[in-house]
């Protein structure tokens, strides 16, 4: 029998879409499922630290959870770390803590002061976040293998092997990603670049329905390579397209 595995999309500070994904989980595979959840856990949305308390506590527990490492999540740490808010993958004129990217949604979750100017902001910051989240943030990784698939934020850079594999493509890229038609070497189960539903491409699946975006949140199941999303009256076969 085929070990079913769930899978959680971009989740951007939305706790309350988390706690109803984690039941719909629970109800199709019970207490000890096994649950990836593909990052990008905070910003936009208004509880970020929820969703990393609830993640962390059931990891905690030993729950069969695992958190892979999102761009934002990386940006919401390295501005804890060091107070850089800026990335060459950025548009210029965007910050982390630009109204579009939502790093301030984040900080506000903490009950940061959100109209702090930067350094005065990270200072803050660094009061009001536990240093149990830093540590959760610091250590996530950056894909998993399971089954049939590769879980991962964002993608891989085609034709590399996962050793060759940059960060920053895993939790950035796009285009040489999303473009790329031939199979990869397990089925790739992705967020980071947001779709109006779920989409099926053949070789890869695209799970961040744009939760940050006040859109749903998916979570589909996932059996050798046959995928199905959950919804509140069961499972519902995601098909390849075209």
């Amino acid at each position: 029998m085929r070990e079913t595995i769930y899978a959680i999309g971009d989740i951007h500070g939305q706790h309350e879409l988390l706690l109803d994904a984690l039941a719909l989980i629970e109800l199709d595979g019970g207490q000890e499922a096994k649950v990836i959840s593909l990052g990008d856990l905070v910003d936009r949305g208004p509880d970020s630290r929820a969703v990393i308390e609830t993640l962390r506590e059931g990891i905690a527990q030993g729950r069969n959870w695992q958190v892979l490492m999102g761009n934002h999540d990386r940006l919401f740490e390295q501005f804890l770390r060091s107070g850089v808010i800026t990335h060459p993958k950025m548009r210029p004129s965007y910050t982390w803590l630009s109204p579009e990217l939502g790093g301030r949604d984040t900080l506000a979750s903490y009950g940061v002061d959100v109209t702090l100017a930067a350094e005065a902001l990270r200072a803050a910051a660094l009061e009001a976040v536990p240093d149990e989240h830093r540590a959760f943030l610091a250590g996530l990784p950056l894909y998993a293998e399971a089954g049939d698939c590769l879980f991962v934020h964002a993608g891989v850079q085609p034709g590399l092997p996962m050793a060759w594999q940059s960060e920053e493509d895993l939790i950035w890229i796009r285009d040489a990603f999303l473009t790329h038609d031939a199979p990869f070497e397990r089925l790739v189960i992705h967020g980071h670049t947001a779709v109006l539903a779920p989409e099926h491409r053949g070789n890869r699946v695209n799970i961040d329905s744009g939760a940050g975006f006040g859109r749903a949140l998916t979570v589909v199941a996932i059996e050798g390579t046959d995928v199905f999303v959950l919804e509140e009256d069961g499972r519902k076969r995601l098909t390849p397209q075209g």
